[in-house]
């Protein structure tokens, strides 16, 4: 059973991993080279816990014990309990949620032992915006998509803004990064997966179009808010597809279209 130990320091080292969750470049060096994510929220928690992520400590507030019992019951690591305004001084911003957990990062697969069981893959570049990262795997978790491979600039799956927009959906995809960028795409195609990439451009072939029969093993690219895909990417991929747009909309949102593109994937998939 986890000790429950009340904190009244802000400055107390044992709430080092808690610190400073509000200035991203400081969360982005630390955490990898640390091996530690944030998880926020009861369902979050709950769900990395579930997924086999091993706690490392929790904060929670005081009226959240209780909601959380039977985790912190069977919990070996420490909990902090504090009063809502150290959590704040803490962190850097109101945890509204009430209960942080640190969690212990696992080490990632890597993109050939992925490949070897996926039939359909989300294959990510430069996508650097949490809050994209996060919509994508939510969308990857419930329509069927079997893993995620990002290329090397792509932002951190378990930074807490992508765990929290994800509802812990990072913990149910499994993901790696590719290496040697945009070379690596030909070692997804050498597995036997198509490349379909994701552009707005009216010459490309809708997603219908390119269904049914690219839809066996698939690896569905996607480019950053804005600027999409680069060339260099787009003319590594087999074929470039397109989502039709009306009302004179150029495009979606990477989130939303990814979500399209999805269920596109999903509904046109051969049966077993």
């Amino acid at each position: 059973m986890a000790d429950l130990i009340t904190v009244e320091d802000p400055d107390d080292p044992r709430l080092h991993d808690y610190t400073g969750l509000t200035d991203v470049e400081l969360r982005r060096r630390r955490e990898p080279a640390e091996g530690l994510f944030v998880a926020e929220g009861e369902k979050v928690i709950r769900r990395a816990k579930d997924a086999g992520y091993e706690m490392r400590s929790m904060l929670l507030s005081a009226r959240w014990v209780d909601a959380m019992r039977d985790v912190v019951d069977d919990l070996p690591a420490p909990v902090y309990v504090v009063e809502p305004e150290i959590a704040e001084r803490v962190t850097g911003y109101h945890v509204h949620r009430g209960a942080l957990a640190s969690m212990q990062r696992k080490p990632l697969p890597t993109a050939a032992g992925l490949l070897r069981t996926a039939r359909r893959v989300v294959v990510m570049e430069g996508v650097n915006d949490h809050t994209n990262i996060g919509a994508i795997f939510r969308s990857a978790a419930a329509l069927g998509m079997d893993a995620v491979l990002l290329s090397p600039d792509c932002a951190d799956p378990l930074y807490r803004r992508s765990v929290k927009v994800s509802m812990g959906a990072v913990f149910s995809v499994p993901y790696a990064r590719l290496d040697g960028w945009p070379k690596s795409l030909e070692r997804v195609r050498e597995a036997g997966f198509t490349l379909l990439a994701l552009t707005p451009d009216e010459e490309a072939r809708t997603l219908d179009e390119a269904a049914p029969h690219r839809m066996d093993r698939v690896a569905l690219m996607l480019g950053a808010e804005g600027d999409g895909l680069t060339r260099r990417a787009l003319a590594a991929a087999d074929e470039r597809v397109r989502i039709p747009m009306s009302h004179g909309v150029d495009s979606l949102n990477v989130g939303a279209a990814a979500a399209v593109a999805f269920y596109a994937v999903a509904t046109h998939r051969p049966q077993p």
